[in-house]
């Protein structure tokens, strides 16, 4: 598998944010975005995940079992800022809308919802309101989502805000075995991700280049 972009620029509004970004990154690897807010770091992910259209470049996908033509976004997972739960339903109902709307990627296996939400330490209140958790356990549980739909590229944006150090140490498994699995991480954060091997892409508000990396 490979994930690849080429001399990405994006703008926010009439300014642009960044150009330039370029990075090359296969099975088992991670890339983390460093940098002050405002310098692009966000805007660049939703440029990968395909929510964003950059003003140059592509960002391209490439594995044996990759059908022609199809989009690199497909075969990523975005967690953003919000986590895109409905608060009125259990968190057993957004967990299943998730499943079913988004399904398994290239003969992967999402896990079921049960083991998701226990892999997040959250197993016995998948029958609350989702609104009812505090900000900590509804992080927790959106993270959940990536579990139980298979997708070889998880997209992190600050995926360990409004969570405690153990609930952090969790996240930090948890993508340790994605990337143990052959999958790829590329994430923005402020607070170390305890991940070995990570590559680093430094953002600084207009351009930033990474090198060496093709």
């Amino acid at each position: 598998m490979r994930l690849t972009a080429e001399n990405l620029s994006a703008r926010r509004g009439q300014d642009l944010i960044f150009k330039g970004i370029s990075f090359n990154l296969g099975t088992g690897e991670s890339l983390v975005l460093t940098g002050r807010n405002g310098s692009g770091k966000s805007t660049l992910l939703r440029v990968v995940a395909g929510l964003l259209h950059p003003e140059t470049g592509r960002v391209t996908w490439h594995s044996d079992a990759a059908e022609s033509g199809m989009r690199a976004a497909e075969a990523c997972h975005y967690l953003g800022h919000r986590n895109a739960m409905k608060a009125e339903l259990s968190v057993f109902e957004n967990l299943s809308f998730w499943k079913e709307f988004l399904g398994d990627f290239e003969g992967g296996q999402g896990v079921s919802i049960s083991e998701a939400a226990e892999a997040v330490g959250l197993g016995d209140i998948t029958h609350l309101p989702f609104g009812y958790l505090s900000a900590g356990q509804q992080r927790r549980m959106a993270f959940a989502k990536l579990l139980v739909a298979h997708r070889p590229v998880w997209i992190l944006d600050e995926p360990t805000a409004a969570l405690d150090v153990n609930a952090e140490s969790v996240f930090t498994n948890l993508i340790k075995a994605h990337l143990a699995d052959g999958g790829i991480v590329l994430a923005a954060t402020h607070q170390p991700l305890g991940l070995e091997n990570a590559k680093e892409l430094p953002m600084t508000g207009f351009t930033g280049v990474m090198e060496g990396m093709w």
